[in-house]
């Protein structure tokens, strides 16, 4: 039997001792048909584990309804490491953080406003219940104790940041055992007093999380816990980046300098990440902290991270020196790896069909009456956009329009014309208007930017989430059109026309593909939005960088006829796009 234990300082892997050195892959940021490209570089960089979250929102997107195959079926890859000889570290926590939209709880929790997150409340932890007993069943087959590849599994994830409920992470400890879950548990902090304090439970092995200076962080994990294995579960050997901020960078030599060190005292290690991703479709996470300087941030639609493998699936400088020294440590043989991805440039693809969002909103929703305008978790939303309208009477002098709490970006029409855009993190920004005698209509875009992932303030309601006045007075009455924009199938497209700035559009363009490969959609030239390829909803693109391109994989193109679509909120210069054969991951390198 393959059950890994800890004997003193050292980790057993059945009879023989095992150094864990893993990499973390996101199966859900990559597509199925790249799975095992990943990995086998995985394994010819010197890893001999890969490691995952599994987020909630992926699996049960809504109450009831578990999603488990195409890029969530989390069976088949981790049975595709198993199958290349590779072990894996499970972590099933109900939050992940990960940079992924609310830490990878489900939005709709929060259509219960009294809902309380990641602490013993019992409402909570029923539908943490319910979704483990659909996800664990899945993965007891595959425990190292039953044959399989896991060795390991988590309890919670960086818990001590969060909070310090004790009973919490024992029901959550004895919710994974009593389904059947008999391989090694554990708990992954921060080497900090208070997050340990918070996150580690009684007879669980702990972990801890950095980036760097491991002597100091190891020196304080053998203070909580003595004679037991040393392990980072998250080395930050890079970052993730914010829309309008720099694209993050570390040298491979400082990446590699931190892993020898940590090496040669027979620590564990598992690379956060190994190979990022893409945060396709509308997963990203964001970041709020709690100092008063501190602002709402969205994080951008690319995961490259600056690590190993790169988004698009390259060999990076960071590999060779990764692989480097782990050879002073394991003999490797002669690098192999999976033959290189094609990557072309489809060229210029002309966006010769138009559909106007506000004259297309019975194709996409069903309007709802409230008389306040609801967040979106309580219309059964939980992602992308949503748009409240008001009917104003007048006339009025010229007054401020207050939207008190919008999550995230809003922006204002009255009477079908653009009035200017309020921003969450930008809430000094004022909108004035007068209403005429006959009054106006007044019409509110929001986008929820993604929730955030981290912190104390991960309880992220999106939309209007209090009320909107107009001077002194609260606005009732409203019609809701819920805009999640995972079907744009019954748009009714129109040939392109000149439209008025800030008028938000969807543009369709066709292309030729003879071979399917890799490419990247330069957003030079447009605004603000969201792409699709073949109804797949790539991600967010915004002029504000640093991102200049989306990556499509190959696997999302077919032979022949491609459609393209982009929801543009602000205006293009020119409704074409170029698909090219080369990233953009800093506008500012862009060739």
């Amino acid at each position: 039997m393959n059950k890994l234990s800890i004997h003193g300082p050292q980790f057993m892997l059945g009879e023989r001792p095992i150094q864990i050195i893993s990499g973390a892959i996101h199966y859900f940021r990559v597509v199925p048909e790249y799975w095992v490209d990943r990995l086998m570089k995985l394994k010819a960089c010197g890893f001999n584990t890969v490691e995952t979250y599994v987020p909630w929102n992926f699996h049960e997107p809504d109450e009831g309804r578990f999603v488990f195959e195409g890029m969530a079926d989390l069976e088949r890859f981790i049975k595709l490491a198993g199958e290349l000889g590779l072990y894996v570290i499970v972590r099933p926590s109900p939050y992940i953080c990960a940079e992924w939209e609310f830490g990878g709880l489900p939005a709709w929790l929060l259509a219960d406003p009294g809902m309380r997150l990641r602490c013993y409340h019992l409402p909570y932890l029923a539908k943490v219940d319910a979704y483990y007993d659909e996800l664990i069943p899945r993965l007891i087959p595959l425990l190292s104790t039953n044959g399989g590849p896991i060795i390991c599994m988590q309890v919670e994830n960086e818990y001590g940041s969060y909070g310090n409920d004790q009973v919490y992470l024992q029901y959550l400890q004895e919710a994974l055992v009593k389904r059947g879950v008999d391989v090694l548990l554990f708990t992954s902090d921060g080497p900090a007093d208070f997050m340990l304090q918070g996150g580690m439970v009684p007879g669980v092995w702990a972990s801890a999380n950095f980036g760097s200076q491991p002597d100091e962080a190891f020196k304080m994990m053998l203070e909580y816990q003595p004679d037991q294995p040393l392990m980072c579960m998250e080395y930050w050997n890079g970052w993730f980046d914010h829309w309008g901020k720099e694209h993050h960078t570390r040298s491979a030599e400082d990446v590699a300098n931190v892993l020898d060190e940590m090496m040669s005292i027979g620590a564990s290690v598992n690379f956060y990440m190994f190979h990022g991703g893409t945060n396709f479709g509308f997963y990203n996470g964001a970041n709020h902290g709690t100092n008063p300087e501190d602002k709402y941030e969205p994080t951008i639609t690319s995961y490259d991270y600056d690590v190993l493998v790169s988004e698009c699936g390259d060999i990076t400088e960071k590999f060779h020196a990764v692989r480097q020294v782990i050879s002073k440590y394991v003999e490797l043989g002669p690098l192999e790896l999976p033959e290189p991805i094609a990557k072309r440039s489809y060229g210029v693809v002309q966006m010769k069909e138009q559909a106007k969002l506000l004259s297309s909103l019975d194709c996409l929703s069903l309007p709802v009456q409230s008389t306040c305008p609801e967040p979106m978790e309580r219309l059964g939303q939980n992602a992308g956009f949503i748009l409240y309208s008001t009917r104003l009477t007048g006339p009025r002098s010229e007054s401020r329009l207050h939207l008190q709490e919008v999550r995230d970006r809003a922006m204002i029409f009255v009477d079908g014309l653009y009035k200017g855009t309020i921003e969450r993190w930008n809430p000094d920004h004022e909108i004035t208007f007068a209403v005429p005698p006959e009054g106006v209509t007044v019409s509110i875009l929001v986008e929820n930017m993604g929730r955030v992932n981290y912190g104390s303030l991960i309880k992220d309601p999106k939309g209007i989430t209090e009320g909107v006045r107009f001077g002194p007075q609260y606005l009732y009455h409203w019609t809701i059109h819920s805009l999640p924009l995972d079907d744009l199938s019954n748009l009714s497209f129109e040939p392109s026309v000149q439209t008025l700035h800030n008028e938000p559009s969807f543009y369709r363009g066709e292309f030729i593909v003879d071979e399917p490969a890799d490419t990247f959609l330069n957003t030079t030239g447009w605004t603000k939005g969201v792409a699709y390829i073949n109804g797949f909803n790539l991600g967010r693109y915004w002029d504000i960088g640093p991102q200049g391109t989306l990556y499509i994989p190959g696997p999302l193109l077919r032979k022949g006829k491609n459609e393209l679509i982009m929801f543009e909120l602000h205006g293009c210069a020119a409704p074409e796009i170029i698909l090219q054969d080369y990233p953009v991951l800093n506008k500012l390198d862009d060739k």
